[in-house]
């Protein structure tokens, strides 16, 4: 398919079909999220995929009741280990951990995109109920789940949020430059 295509392609789907991911096709999603940069390669992450059905409707309730979520056959949730991350980027951001489990998790949307599968970044859940569920231990940060499953189709609707701002409108040359969309 391409990168960009898989890119063009990747929607938030919030609908799944009852349907099982071959093994392969989830090694593929697995290994691409694996092989995702990290700072310094540090790698202060776990996924854990669930696939049990009271513990993915239990995340269900953990993440403002958003009902989609336990239709796919395995939910990802990306965990962060902060002691474990960079601890300074850019001067302003204390460890990596986000940026990493966000990169990890781009890796692993573009992949299953371009398998036929589709994802939903899941921001909306309430991190302590999240973890009373999976057993996951204080030290370790809950940054996002996503559903991973085939889509059911309802979900594909161009409209205003498939949208994307002109690559003249959010980039700039050399300097900061306000309402300026020119080189």
């Amino acid at each position: 398919m391409g990168i960009l295509k898989a890119i063009k392609k990747r929607r938030s789907v919030r609908g799944y079909l009852d349907k099982t991911i071959p093994k392969q096709v989830l090694d593929c999603i697995l290994e691409a999220a694996r092989l995702a940069p990290t700072a310094a390669n540090k790698q202060p992450f776990k996924l854990i995929l669930v696939t049990d059905k009271q513990n993915k409707a239990k995340l269900v309730e953990a993440s403002r009741k958003q009902t989609f979520i336990e239709e796919a056959p395995i939910v990802v949730v990306g965990c962060a280990f902060p002691e474990e991350s960079y601890q300074t980027i850019g001067g302003t951001i204390h460890t990596s951990e986000e940026i990493d489990v966000s990169i990890v998790f781009d890796h692993l949307m573009l992949q299953a995109a371009e398998e036929g599968l589709g994802t939903c970044w899941i921001g909306a859940f309430d991190e302590s109920k999240v973890k009373e569920i999976l057993n996951i231990p204080s030290n370790v940060k809950v940054i996002g789940l996503t559903p991973l499953g085939y889509p059911s189709g309802k979900e594909f609707k161009p409209g205003k949020h498939m949208q994307r701002k002109a690559v003249s409108e959010i980039v700039l040359y050399e300097k900061y430059k306000e309402n300026a969309c020119q080189k």
